[in-house]
């Protein structure tokens, strides 16, 4: 019983979350700042997701940690998604096996 409450509830709040901008937001909207917000939000809510993810994904916070700046460092220098993640991984994997 109470599982059928608990998915109709979200249901509505899935519902009204989509809804809701369709309903306030009926002309275009003009503002530069609001429509770059509006554009970056995306990217900072799955950052602030992934990113603490990163340092609990391993047994070893160095590990996570090694594995973190190996894909910082390769993403600054012009690596890809594929070699960030590569370079991750082998810096995450060579570091747990040394601490």
């Amino acid at each position: 019983m109470k599982t059928g409450i608990y998915v109709l509830v979200m249901a509505a709040v899935t519902y009204i979350i989509r809804a809701l901008p369709f309903t306030v937001f009926r002309k275009e909207i003009k503002s530069v700042w609001l429509k770059s917000f509006l554009y970056y939000v995306p990217y900072a809510v799955l950052g602030a997701m992934t990113f603490p993810a990163i340092f609990f994904s391993t047994g070893s916070i160095w590990a996570s940690a090694a594995g973190c700046a190996a894909a910082l460092v390769a993403a600054l220098f012009g690596g890809g998604l594929m070699t960030a993640a590569c370079v991750s991984v082998i810096a995450a994997l060579l570091v747990g096996f040394i601490v």
